[in-house]
């Protein structure tokens, strides 16, 4: 732990889980307030149906040495944001880092589906999920942020610009939805950056979430049995890797120099040198680059 951010704000819009809730727990460890906000609560679920809730990541913020602060809040309702940017106004007066990870798109796409055979409610949904919520949050949340010099404004993504821009992700609907947020980020770039902040879009790699521990059968300590049912999965990072990605960035008084960029957690890694929990450095876009898309047979040696 340190105290790095000691004095800071931060809101994770989409905590509950996966990347938003590792985010905000590598932030604590510097000493923030981090407020998390999301759909599932104790005693309410979301429609994803999980067990995870906003209390238990404010809960794993303070207990990594910042002060978490849990506030249940759908982010495709502008007044449930509204009402939570005052409520961080009235209770810090500041804000100094906002991380815009909502998606709750996992249960909503359809490999390799067309646009005419997808499921339109399903498609129409994961972009308000994806796209929709970011804006909204940003557009209520970034006044406060721009009102003390050196915010920063992390769009967290599935890809960098440069991996998705020749590459057809998924499906009609993610495509749309995952190269909308990279250029949400270049665009608030542009708006932020002569203003004093700093906007990024960032990607982690093959991230090993909760759901997709859960979808191989596996556990942190097991995961790497599920390279028996797809042997790339020997890229996969944890969580924290990206969240420790966004440390980096909020502790670098230079960070600036990235403004409008897309980044990913391996790239940022090498600049900055943290490494993931187990000691490795993933480099999951480069490996997907050079060893997955080209057919080469699994191996993350040197990509790690």
């Amino acid at each position: 732990m340190s105290e790095e951010l000691a004095g800071k704000v931060a809101l994770v819009a989409g905590a509950t889980r996966g990347a938003g809730r590792a985010i905000a727990v590598q932030l604590g460890t510097a000493g923030a307030t981090v407020y998390v906000s999301g759909r599932s609560t104790t005693g309410r679920r979301s429609e994803y149906d999980r067990p995870e809730t906003v209390e238990e990541t404010a809960a794993l913020v303070t207990a990594a040495g910042g002060h978490g602060v849990a506030v249940v809040a759908d982010h495709l309702v502008p007044a449930q944001v509204e009402a939570l940017v005052r409520r961080i106004d009235a209770e810090q007066g500041r804000l100094d880092v906002l991380v815009n990870d909502i998606w709750g798109g996992e249960r909503l796409f359809e490999w390799d589906s067309t646009v005419w055979e997808h499921d339109l409610d399903n498609g129409l949904r994961l972009l308000r999920l994806a796209v929709e919520t970011h804006a909204v949050t940003s557009h209520h949340a970034l006044p406060l942020l721009l009102r003390n010099p050196g915010g920063l404004v992390v769009e967290m993504t599935d890809g960098t610009d440069e991996y998705n821009r020749s590459r057809y992700r998924v499906s009609f609907f993610y495509d749309v939805a995952k190269s909308a947020v990279l250029r949400m980020a270049f665009a608030l770039g542009h708006e932020l950056g002569p203003r004093g902040a700093t906007a990024v879009a960032l990607t982690p790699g093959w991230m090993r979430s909760e759901m997709m521990l859960d979808h191989f059968g596996v556990t942190e300590d097991t995961w790497r049995d599920a390279t028996g049912q797809v042997p790339h999965f020997c890229i996969s990072e944890t969580p924290s890797y990206v969240g420790r990605a966004v440390l980096a960035l909020a502790t670098d008084p230079g960070r600036a120099r990235w403004n409008g960029q897309s980044l990913s957690s391996g790239q940022l890694a090498r600049e900055y040198g943290f490494t993931d929990l187990d000691g490795s450095r993933p480099d999951a876009w480069r490996y997907m680059v050079e060893v997955q898309d080209p057919g080469r047979p699994a191996d993350a040696t040197g990509y790690r």
